[in-house]
């Protein structure tokens, strides 16, 4: 349940369209539901904005379609899975999945919200970090958020990325998604005067260091407008730019 929901449930007793004991018949008013493994947060989403999101690496497959069964029992739409693999999906697919195999998310019970009127654009400096773009993508749409990607237009080629302003300028909030020495995330920076989130990847040759050299380098980005997650972490991008973009101009 969101507040939306709430607040509709709410209003029909107000309304005295519902009763009392039909309206608590319709809240769970358990903030947790303790599984065998895992712990359920009931309330996240009317907290944060969003259900719990479940993080697949190093669970099992039984473990994730235990927290699956649970969520869909309780009639959760917008289910997000991240750091899926083809074994998990193969075990959960008897649900309703859209499955990116390249973002290596699952959404189950999509059920697409009305999109905000400012936008999030995601910037990928190269087409190598396209995985890291896709789950950020994901999120950033099933939260609620109109969404644009560019991809490949990083500084090794500077005309590119000058030739996208007048997309840069439509932006409410923009990720930058970049490897290597991570330059892309401070040069959208300079030219725009909205939130820029920085997520570097850990696509590089040995200096790269898996992503730790892009991650040093945006911290210390002479850009003031940029903020940085961890390395590869395009839903925490995603996430953060969602609750920024749904504050701004009207949302």
């Amino acid at each position: 349940m969101n507040k939306n929901e709430l607040k509709k449930i709410l209003e029909k007793i107000q309304n005295k369209d519902l009763s009392i004991d039909d309206a608590l018949n319709k809240m769970d008013l358990s903030p947790f539901d303790e599984l065998k493994d895992s712990v359920i947060d009931n309330h996240r989403s009317l907290r944060s904005g969003h259900s719990e999101v479940i993080y697949c690496e190093n669970k099992t497959k039984e473990q994730v379609k235990e927290i699956v069964d649970h969520m869909v029992k309780r009639n959760e739409s917008n289910i997000l899975l991240t750091r899926v693999n083809d074994e998990i999906y193969e075990y959960i697919k008897e649900y309703d999945t859209d499955y990116n195999k390249m973002a290596r998310t699952i959404v189950i019970n999509k059920k697409l919200l009305e999109k905000t009127k400012t936008k999030i654009l995601i910037l990928s400096a190269g087409t190598s970090d396209l995985p890291v773009v896709e789950e950020a993508y994901v999120t950033a749409e099933i939260m609620g958020n109109t969404v644009e990607k560019i991809c490949d237009v990083g500084v090794a080629g500077l005309h590119r990325i000058l030739s996208k302003l007048d997309k840069l300028k439509e932006a409410s909030v923009i990720i930058v998604v970049a490897g290597f020495e991570g330059a892309l995330a401070s040069v959208v920076g300079g030219l725009v005067d909205v939130p820029v989130i920085a997520v570097p990847t850990s696509v590089g040759y040995g200096a790269n260091l898996g992503g730790i050299t892009t991650l040093l380098a945006m911290l210390t980005s002479c850009a003031s407008g940029v903020t940085v997650v961890n390395i590869d972490n395009g839903f925490g991008a995603a996430y953060s730019a969602s609750l920024i973009n749904k504050k701004m101009r009207g949302n």
